[in-house]
């Protein structure tokens, strides 16, 4: 986890292991546009594999839509806190989706390596940041805004979630948190792009 802050201020860049399982599950049912904000495929891609047969007693593909949509809306209103407990084998908090829950049982091991495989590549690669000093751009644009509105800052908190999402780019939630792909800060100028209206807004 990155931490950057000032008076009044903080913004904060991190991963979530329960996010990327969803992520899996999302692309490994090809789930398609699933969820808001519609997020792009996950990187390295993962395989689709047909669950008709899985979900066709319990409301089939559409339901699996709907309840992995309830869920992924759920992970983003608790993050940094994960909801619901992924307890397998059984499951017990997705009572209520059950086929999201026959999916969860299905592909919960190769989600579970999947995921794990990425928060190593996470890791390395907040190594690398902090050593290069590329994490330093976040500081920078909020003294930038700073400097243009000649003011101090208005207390806020931006919390970036990080991704492995193929497509370079990030997506706003509001009111204080955005999803991006784990590869944008490397793009200075596209991240830039990205955040810098966020800043603004938030300053």
């Amino acid at each position: 986890m990155h931490d950057t802050g000032g008076q009044g201020w903080r913004i904060t860049m991190d991963t979530s292991g329960p996010m990327l399982i969803a992520l899996y599950l999302r692309d490994v049912a090809g789930l398609d546009g699933a969820g808001t904000p519609t997020l792009s495929h996950a990187t390295p891609k993962v395989r689709h594999a047909d669950h008709t047969h899985l979900t066709a007693e319990v409301g089939g593909v559409q339901a699996l839509k709907t309840e992995w949509e309830a869920w992924w809306e759920q992970l983003l209103r608790a993050y940094p806190d994960a909801a619901p407990e992924l307890s397998p084998p059984g499951f017990n908090a997705f009572g209520n989706s059950p086929a999201l829950r026959r999916v969860l049982q299905a592909h919960f091991g190769a989600a579970l390596s999947w995921a794990g495989e990425r928060l190593e590549e996470y890791e390395k690669l907040e190594a690398e940041r902090e050593a290069s000093g590329a994490t330093l751009l976040l500081g920078d644009l909020v003294e930038d805004r700073l400097l243009e509105v000649g003011r101090s800052s208005r207390d806020f908190q931006l919390t970036i979630i990080e991704l492995p999402l193929n497509e370079p780019r990030a997506w706003y939630l509001e009111p204080d948190k955005m999803i991006m792909s784990h590869r944008l800060l490397s793009e200075p100028e596209v991240f830039r792009s990205y955040v810098q209206p966020v800043v603004e807004l938030l300053v």
